[in-house]
């Protein structure tokens, strides 16, 4: 039978011992450093004034009372030093950076996302909430592919919902483009964020429609034409080159 316990290396009180006392106060100094584990700072000197019961990483090189314990932890216990060797897996709360971290084997690493996670908010840079679930402060956002296309898909539930990109000034609505109320393709703007103006939409059947843009504008110099038809003639302001007449007629 061994004299400790497999994974935190306690000692056991073997029969007939004396001073079981020591023994049993070991195994709670042990237990008393690795759970619920604080790691104080990772050093590879010893602190000049540590505080009873703190816990440190030994960093490679170490020196001082610290020499020969490198990759170990290093417990303050009743003015000395106790040496305790991790195992991989082992967790501890890291106070430099207040993360949880997990021993590789040689480092203190934080904890890996799980293959498949659900959030019910994300906040990148940014406060997340009920309404905005994901939310990203920064210079860019990146969508690549991994390895062939690349698709950002908007949905809506039913036709008379909003399915669209929307863009602010001061967080203020300045256009929008997507399905907006129907299942036009539309592109809207708007000077207030209130009044909306679409300048132009796409039907389901592909027709073109630009409602702000007038059908026609053209002017005539004083005097009567009379064009033939089948001609064709020119307007002096823009927007329409020129007009193919297919009935004779008059201006005055």
């Amino acid at each position: 039978m061994s004299d400790k316990t497999v994974n935190l290396a306690l000692p056991y009180i073997m029969p007939a011992q004396a001073q079981k006392h020591v023994t049993h106060n070991e195994a709670l100094q042990t237990l008393d450093a690795v759970v619920q584990l604080v790691i104080a700072a990772h050093l590879a000197n010893p602190p000049a004034a540590p505080n009873e019961g703190e816990c440190f990483w030994v960093l490679p090189g170490a020196t001082d009372a610290w020499a020969g314990h490198s990759e170990r932890l290093a417990l303050r216990q009743d003015g000395s030093w106790i040496f305790i060797a991790p195992r991989t897996g082992w967790r501890g709360f890291d106070r430099i950076d207040g993360r949880l971290k997990v021993f590789t084997g040689s480092v203190w690493d934080e904890s890996p996302l799980p293959a498949d996670i659900q959030l019910s908010t994300l906040g990148v840079g940014a406060t997340a909430d009920s309404t905005n679930r994901l939310a990203v402060s920064g210079p860019a956002s990146l969508f690549t592919h991994s390895g062939d296309d690349h698709r950002l898909k908007i949905n809506k539930a039913a036709s008379a919902n909003t399915a669209s990109l929307l863009f602010q000034s001061g967080w203020q609505g300045k256009a929008e483009m997507g399905l907006a109320g129907d299942d036009r393709f539309a592109i809207k703007v708007s000077n207030d964020g209130g009044v909306w103006k679409t300048a132009l939409s796409i039907t389901p059947e592909g027709r073109v429609e630009m409602g702000e843009r007038p059908l026609v504008r053209a002017a005539r110099t004083p005097g009567t034409l009379s064009p033939a038809a089948g001609s064709t003639t020119g307007f002096d302001e823009r927007l329409i080159p020129f007009v193919q007449v297919h009935t004779r007629c008059c201006v005055d």
